[in-house]
């Protein structure tokens, strides 16, 4: 039996148990902080953190992971919220938007994103933002072929991707500057 059939079986047995408890223990790291909660095992993450959490930049666009409106950052990959089990957020590092800025600045990609006119209504940003987040973590000065491919994933029916792909070229000197800084 391979690695992914083993792995999966596992996690079928976990779910199946959780399943017949229906209850959840949920213990993980959100934007930064400590989180310890009770939740219904069959929650996606998305459901989590919208309407139990109350964390609102996370979008639910499609629902079927098609879209990334609800991209979030686990453990420093960009994963769709909407295809994800709360559960599996069990002992993990998220990031939500929210976590992006701090109080009163705004991120040096979120800062980008405006000078450059990367947003218009809005729906699609926060995917894109935490999309671009996870890339410049991984690669600090990517190429444009690796920006694209980055947001490839995040759909955006009005700003237009040229802008996108610029404000996140601009976002990479930002956040070299704010890593040397820390």
């Amino acid at each position: 039996m391979d690695f992914r059939c083993s792995t999966l079986n596992a996690f079928a047995l976990l779910l199946n148990n959780i399943m017949k408890n229906n209850s959840y223990h949920l213990c993980f790291a959100l934007n930064g902080d400590e989180k310890s909660l009770e939740i219904n095992p069959g929650i996606s993450a998305l459901e989590l953190l919208r309407d139990v959490l109350d964390l609102k930049g996370t979008k639910e666009g499609c629902g079927i992971g098609e879209c990334g409106a609800c991209t979030i950052v686990v453990d420093g990959q960009a994963v769709n919220a909407c295809l994800m089990f709360a559960a599996q957020l069990d002992g993990r590092q998220v990031m939500t938007v929210e976590g992006l800025s701090g109080q009163d600045d705004l991120h040096p990609i979120q800062q980008s994103f405006a000078e450059q006119h990367a947003v218009q209504c809005g729906f699609c940003t926060p995917g894109v933002l935490m999309s671009t987040h996870a890339l410049l973590e991984e690669k600090p000065n990517p190429s444009r072929a690796e920006i694209v491919k980055a947001v490839a994933g995040n759909l955006c029916r009005c700003t237009g991707y040229q802008s996108i792909v610029a404000g996140i070229e601009s976002a990479v000197g930002g956040c070299q500057r704010e890593k040397n800084e820390d």
